[in-house]
């Protein structure tokens, strides 16, 4: 596949060469976890990076995308002038199981701590 962009290609992590720390870590980002959502919610290779509703900066959303690539959460590929993401839930599930699960949980669906 040819692509017209002029950026290089992005660096993608295997879920498997990912130490838990760092898929942790990735995950425990408000930002990161927002991104991680709104993709598990989409359509593969149909978000692209300026999709995402996000309070941060393009260099701040590059940034989180390259922390979640190294995870091994995320894959990008180029398509035209855009880059264009999916969530590697089953990569990342064979490596972690049932982590993305409870990442992607809604607060309303986690145990109240008080009650007894």
């Amino acid at each position: 596949m040819t692509t017209s962009s002029h950026r290089a290609a992005p660096e993608h992590t295997h879920p498997d060469d990912v130490p838990l720390l760092t898929a942790l870590a990735a995950l425990a980002d408000p930002v990161r976890i927002s991104l991680v959502r709104a993709l598990a919610g989409s359509e593969e290779w149909t978000r692209a990076c300026g999709s995402f509703d996000v309070p941060v900066g393009k260099a701040a959303l590059s940034h989180h995308f390259a922390v979640l690539r190294a995870a091994g959460l995320v894959e990008q590929r180029d398509q035209g002038p855009k880059r264009v993401n999916r969530l590697r839930r089953a990569e990342f599930e064979a490596r972690f199981p049932g982590l993305l699960h409870l990442a992607l949980r809604d607060d309303d669906d986690r145990p109240d701590p008080t009650d007894g």
